[in-house]
């Protein structure tokens, strides 16, 4: 059965995000976990925060076993893009773009495969 996990709005660019997820797809959650944990990127705090939601999901409400969870499905989706400006030379102004991002992690059972 698959379990789903969603955070949103998350203040990183997708491309930075999706470069930290291809590091972990597939792996089952345990493993995927003590990976991301040594990992620098303030990217990894986040989808690894998924992906505890997911395993907890799955662990709560339908009573699957966490050493049996695999990431079958990991992606992430572009958010609102927050439009800024700074002031430059001259009396002008240059706008600043700060991307958001949508974290989505689905766990899977190992035994239905």
């Amino acid at each position: 059965m698959e379990v789903k996990a969603v955070t949103r709005y998350v203040r990183i660019s997708p491309l930075k995000v999706r470069l930290v997820m291809d590091v972990v797809r597939g792996m089952p959650v345990d493993k995927a976990l003590a990976t991301l944990d040594y990992m620098p990127q303030k990217a990894a705090r986040e989808v690894a925060r998924t992906i505890k939601s997911a395993a907890a999901n799955a662990e709560h409400n339908f009573e699957m076993d966490r050493s049996s969870l695999v990431i079958k499905y990991i992606y992430a989706d572009q958010g609102p893009v927050l439009k800024r400006f700074m002031p430059r030379a001259r009396g002008m102004a240059n706008q600043i773009r700060k991307p958001t991002t949508h974290i989505t992690v689905i766990v899977d059972d190992e035994a239905d495969e």
